[in-house]
């Protein structure tokens, strides 16, 4: 009977390919004014898969996807697992030497693009030697016409890599985190279990798709039948006018789309009809308890959810409606098929209340990082399980709370400050719309406690900000230094850049 496994293998175009059967007219992509049917998705990837093996592609070959949110993306995306290559998504927003490192890094050997980024990409493309490339907005269309309609049914064990999605680069080179089809697939159906996908359910793209958080939560709709509205570029007025005129019953936000939501007048937010929202889930960075309260009032039909996970691991926990006000500061239990552990530095488990690095394991984790075994043995254990390198506690009920980064940890004067502890005390001031705590070097202290504003209104006082913070925490986990800034430098996924910030106050040190 050979090698071969029981049972389907699992494939991030299967979806696709069974409600183009089932539900061939139901829509499945929305984008302005455009639109996919499943069987117009169907035949589309197919012609994109076939046209990219016309090219002289292999299985397992590598394709950079350079695109925005956009109509485009489900159909390479399942155009690409059809085909048995495997996709690279970049962030269009990237300069010129940071896309021509992850094409050389990643070994592609062709790439799809908006038009409007080749002058972007075409360095990248000249140092890799990459010849063929694909414009979306430039021939695209007329490569689709001119290729095969049929699927190429290409067999993929469930177990190899549909894409390797690049890692911010935050701390250093952006590392390629292997994901295969069997992680995703299962991590659609359970994103469709837990937050209202499927089908005659519709769903907002909104996170950027190149992402993995933006791109599982948005093609989970196609993959088991629901209808994704994407949102081209972010905004937070236009967001209520999707909302309103599109009736979604679920949207993903990361916590600055929150934050930008609550900077509108509160007339515009209520002038907005978003009583079809049955779900709000929010992931990619932590969600203030005053931003989690205001979304709790302000979307009252919505049941909020605050998930952690990360690129490598996928989703591992998730805090639902009825524990958002009893736990403070929480990301909730372990999610489906996971496991977690706390331990410390000598890989013992810690205590109840106890801070300590959280692994976690499930069949949703990644396969490594791409030509980097150093990267993914300190990641991984021997037993399956993967840190992303957060601190963590668990409480009495085995609920997780996330302390802060391990690379984020401030030790000043020998003791451990954790940056967003001292967040959430300062983001209860009214005059403070966001702040980041940081850590620089001292000479007194090894490092002090600086923490860098955007106020509301005109700058408030530092004094004033130290003393309000005061009555909530110890004296050396108070700000030695405020700053107030315009904006925080942000990824696209929303994550504030601390390295950034930690470099640029210190080339401003006197």
């Amino acid at each position: 009977m050979g090698t071969r496994s029981n049972g389907a293998e699992l494939n991030i175009a299967n979806g696709i390919r069974e409600f183009a059967v089932a539900t061939p007219r139901a829509t499945a992509v929305i984008d302005g004014d455009r639109s996919l049917t499943y069987a117009a998705l169907d035949e589309r990837s197919s012609r994109l898969a076939q046209g990219m093996l016309a090219l002289g592609l292999a299985t397992g070959d590598r394709v950079t996807v350079l695109l925005g949110n956009r109509l485009e993306y489900c159909e390479i995306a399942c155009g690409l697992a059809k085909a048995g290559l495997v996709s690279v998504p970049v962030n269009p927003r990237l300069t010129a030497p940071e896309v021509a490192y992850i094409l050389q890094h990643s070994g592609c050997r062709a790439v799809i693009l908006d038009e409007a980024l080749r002058d972007v990409a075409e360095p990248g493309m000249l140092a890799a030697g990459i010849e063929r490339v694909v414009g979306v907005g430039g021939g695209y269309e007329t490569f689709l016409e001119a290729a095969r309609p049929a699927d190429p049914a290409v067999e993929v064990p469930e177990t190899d890599p549909f894409t390797v999605c690049y890692t911010a680069g935050t701390t250093g080179k952006p590392k390629g985190v292997v994901i295969s089809h069997r992680s995703r697939a299962i991590t659609f159906y359970l994103t469709a279990l837990e937050w209202g996908l499927g089908p005659g359910r519709l769903t907002l793209g909104v996170a950027p798709m190149y992402h993995g958080a933006g791109f599982a939560f948005a093609y989970a709709a196609c993959v088991t039948g629901g209808t994704v509205a994407m949102l081209r570029a972010y905004d937070p007025e236009l967001l209520l006018d999707m909302v309103e005129r599109h009736r979604p019953s679920s949207v993903f936000l990361v916590p600055a789309h929150i934050q930008m939501l609550r900077a509108l007048p509160e007339a515009v937010v209520t002038g907005h009809d978003t009583s079809s929202l049955a779900t709000i889930y929010v992931n990619a960075a932590p969600l203030p308890q005053q931003a989690k309260v205001w979304t709790i009032e302000n979307f009252p039909t919505a049941g909020l959810h605050e998930l952690y996970g990360s690129t490598e691991a996928s989703i591992v926990t998730n805090l639902r409606p009825p524990d958002q006000l009893r736990k403070e500061r929480c990301v909730g239990p372990p999610w489906f098929m996971t496991q977690v552990r706390v331990l410390d530095a000598e890989g013992e488990p810690v205590g109840i209340g106890e801070p300590g690095e959280l692994w976690s394991r499930s069949p949703m984790v990644f396969r490594g990082y791409l030509d980097d075994p150093e990267a993914t043995r300190q990641a991984t254990s021997e037993d399956g399980f993967v840190s992303a390198g957060d601190i963590a506690m668990l409480d009495e009920d085995r609920y997780v709370y996330i302390v802060d980064r391990v690379r984020d940890l401030i030790i000043t004067g020998g003791v451990n400050v954790y940056p967003r502890e001292v967040e959430e005390v300062l983001h209860k001031h009214p005059a403070v719309a966001d702040v980041a705590v940081v850590g620089v070097p001292d000479e007194k202290w090894g490092e002090k406690v600086v923490a860098v504003v955007v106020s509301r209104r005109e700058p408030v006082a530092p004094a004033e900000l130290v003393e309000f913070a005061r009555g909530e925490l110890a004296g050396f986990k108070l700000p030695k230094e405020v700053r107030f800034v315009a904006a925080l430098p942000r990824n696209a996924a929303g994550k504030i850049l601390k390295r950034q910030i930690r470099d640029e106050l210190q080339q401003s040190a006197p």
